[in-house]
């Protein structure tokens, strides 16, 4: 069976097989409040090794903010024991750490719905062992996220094994099909509402987890937003609209990432569109930002930095950008204005934040702030200053 991915996201199948007994309850999982619905499907996640790492973005991701999937449990023999939301310096959020599969399985005492890759190597690639448990899963007839560049539905072993179990397998980097993707046509002009990309200074930065607080604190006044997904973890949390941008051939990534704003559009008439980013412009390994940028069109910018950070992740031998090189190529490169920086509080204190914060807006001009420990307003302030209108509107939808 294969999966192909649209603009337009499905929705994951409906839970029906497990649910937590009242002495051992989860809760739901969200950014900053309990909306996840009982219906929805429970998961598993596997993050050996690496979860609350830069390389288990994905799991840290769907721990923090989960629209699609009912979280029960993570797997990381080297956290065992201790509570998700602890280990991501966060409230205690009754999601356990387990060593094991088994382990995970006797906690919900029944088989999840679905068992998700959580980690997002550089390679891509699954281990030999990773295989094994992958297809220890579907024995067991969970269902299969897998948001690697390695598509599991094109292997034969593990295309049979899910089809022995009658189970679905998603591959969520897998484009549609060529013949399927579209150019850059020009449509973007068509999208007469404020989009708003956020951007940063190297990759596994926050871009992700700070648009989803943007676009969540932006429902929450009243105004429609919506987000564009521009990554497997994205997409896994429930973006309605988005494409794993890094797995399109570079030809179409511009048109693609344009005609998915347009049906964002279309689809929701929204009063503001936020837009996931990926990597950043000035990283010499990632071309996405510059797509992100081609194909958005976008009219503000929002850039994510970790002064706490000394060199690019994954590249110890590449320094950091400051915050002022990177807003200068963005805004050299593209029609735009950064309109605020947020900062990634990695290797900080709390002090030091407040710190960094006054700086920066000193330095840069601009609003600054730190979207997972501070209040969420300062990002709604950053938005309204610079697009008054939605400003007008809540003042209308008020009187």
């Amino acid at each position: 069976m294969s999966l192909f991915t649209p603009s337009v996201l499905p929705d994951p199948l409906p839970g029906n097989r497990c649910f937590t007994n009242n002495n051992d309850a989860v809760s739901p999982v969200s950014l900053r409040s309990n909306d996840v619905q009982e219906q929805n499907p429970t998961a598993v996640i596997y993050c050996e090794a690496n979860f609350g790492a830069i390389d288990g973005k994905t799991a840290n991701g769907l721990v923090r903010h989960s629209e699609k999937y009912k979280i029960l449990s993570i797997i990381d023999s080297e956290k065992a024991g201790l509570d998700a939301g602890v280990v991501l310096g966060e409230e205690p959020n009754a999601i356990p750490i387990f060593r094991k599969l088994s382990e995970a399985l006797e906690h919900a005492g029944c088989v999840p719905d679905y068992f998700i890759f959580g980690m997002a190597p550089a390679s891509g690639m699954l281990s030999s062992h990773e295989r094994g448990l992958i297809l220890e899963a579907i024995d067991l007839g969970m269902n299969i996220v897998n948001g690697l560049h390695e598509f599991l539905n094109d292997d034969p072993v593990f295309a049979a094994a899910s089809a022995a179990k009658n189970v679905l397998i998603l591959d969520i980097r897998k484009p549609r099909n060529k013949k399927d993707l579209r150019l850059f046509s020009g449509r973007i002009a068509e999208v007469t509402c404020p989009r708003i990309a956020v951007l940063g200074t190297d990759c596994a930065i926050g871009k992700r987890t700070t648009a989803n607080i943007l676009t969540r604190a932006l429902n929450d006044l009243g105004l429609k937003a919506v987000m564009i997904g521009t990554g497997q973890t994205g997409l896994m949390q429930g973006a309605r609209y988005g494409l794993a941008l890094d797995a399109v051939p570079s030809q179409f990534c511009s048109g693609e990432m344009e005609a998915t704003i347009v049906e964002a559009f279309e689809g929701e008439n929204p009063d503001v569109i936020i837009v996931e980013g990926q990597g950043a412009l000035s990283h010499p390994a990632y071309s996405t930002s510059s797509f992100i940028l081609r194909g958005s069109c976008p009219d503000a910018v929002v850039l994510q930095h970790a002064p706490g950070r000394v060199n690019r992740c994954d590249f110890e031998q590449m320094s950091m950008p400051t915050p002022a090189t990177e807003i200068n190529l963005i805004q050299t490169f593209a029609d735009t204005k950064v309109i605020g920086l947020t900062i990634n509080h990695e290797n900080m204190t709390d002090p030091e934040v407040d710190v960094a914060i006054m700086l920066y807006e000193c330095e840069l001009g601009i609003p600054a702030t730190d979207a997972l420990t501070r209040s969420p307003e300062r990002l709604v302030e950053m938005v309204l200053a610079e697009f008054p209108s939605l400003k007008e509107k809540l003042a209308a939808g008020a009187r």
